[in-house]
């Protein structure tokens, strides 16, 4: 059974409590439902579960997180990380964090995924969504679809549930955070995108009660739609037939994806900055990849 993050020397309120426990959960029924489809394959893949700390810079505990790891027949890979870290940020870089500034005091709880398929014709996928807390309060996350192979019917199929999702929080949300995502999710150096989008959202304020029920249950309500949607589309597409072809161009897409995460990706930057754990941060690599 997964653990839970070790928060010795935190010290939690009601909010981050809250956020943490539901983060927690969520990723236990995304493993419950991954290790399902690897059942369906015939494997008996499941997840392996690594706790690990977090020293803060003065010496002090600042949490930790727990990494789990599943390696099958139908994800070749697949990571997903829960983690609860406080302390106080680097001066350089708490100047570029919401509400670091004056003070680098923060506390942030959340949940990251990232699957690699052995399939090429399976989209591997990016979901996370994290409450944050300095002299601010936000929440922030997204979810994106990464297919070597794309297909039109999954693309559509995936941003038509995060519309959903969007919908009872504005006519505009969803376009905005479409927008978003189509822009942050960019090579630069390869004027490519890395995927064929999702949402991506930040500093959904959270400083006001009735702004953290909100914009919590709008983090909620992007967590169940990638859980609803997801996995739907790996089981349509996990069985079709692939070749050689297909496999080296998925090697080929991975290498894009691994150069957007080392050199632009916030969330790798942010653990980086703040001591997180190496393997954990960096799961998000895929176990193979090509360059030509």
């Amino acid at each position: 059974m997964p653990h839970s993050p070790d928060t010795t020397g935190l010290t939690l309120d009601g909010q981050q409590q809250q956020a943490r426990d539901w983060f927690e959960a969520l990723r236990d029924r995304i493993c419950a439902e991954f290790e399902a489809i690897e059942r369906e394959a015939g494997s008996d893949a499941a997840f392996a579960y690594t706790a690990w700390q977090r020293d803060d810079p003065d010496g002090q505990p600042g949490g930790g997180g727990v990494r789990g790891m599943m390696k099958g027949k139908i994800f070749e890979k697949v990571g997903v990380n829960v983690s609860t870290v406080g302390g106080t940020f680097n001066p350089d870089f708490a100047a570029s964090i919401n509400g670091a500034a004056e003070d680098p005091s923060f506390l942030a709880t959340g949940i990251s995924l990232v699957a690699h398929m052995a399939n090429p014709h399976v989209p591997a996928v990016h979901m996370n969504t994290r409450f944050l807390t300095t002299t601010k309060k936000w929440f922030g996350g997204g979810a994106d679809l990464n297919p070597p192979l794309p297909k039109q019917e999954d693309t559509d199929g995936f941003h038509a549930r995060l519309r959903a999702a969007c919908s009872p929080y504005g006519p505009d949300v969803y376009e905005r955070y479409a927008k978003w995502a189509e822009d942050y999710f960019y090579i630069p150096h390869r004027a490519v995108h890395r995927g064929v989008g999702g949402i991506f959202y930040d500093h959904l304020e959270a400083d006001s009660a009735a702004q953290f029920d909100r914009n919590f249950e709008f983090s909620r309500d992007v967590g169940e739609a990638f859980l609803d949607v997801y996995p739907a589309i790996v089981r349509r597409r996990m069985n079709e037939p692939w070749n050689e072809a297909d496999r080296q161009q998925m090697l080929e897409w991975r290498g894009r994806y691994a150069e957007f995460n080392l050199l632009y990706d916030r969330g790798t930057l942010f653990g980086l900055k703040t001591g997180g754990n190496i393997d954990a941060i960096l799961m998000s690599l895929p176990p193979e990849a090509r360059w030509t």
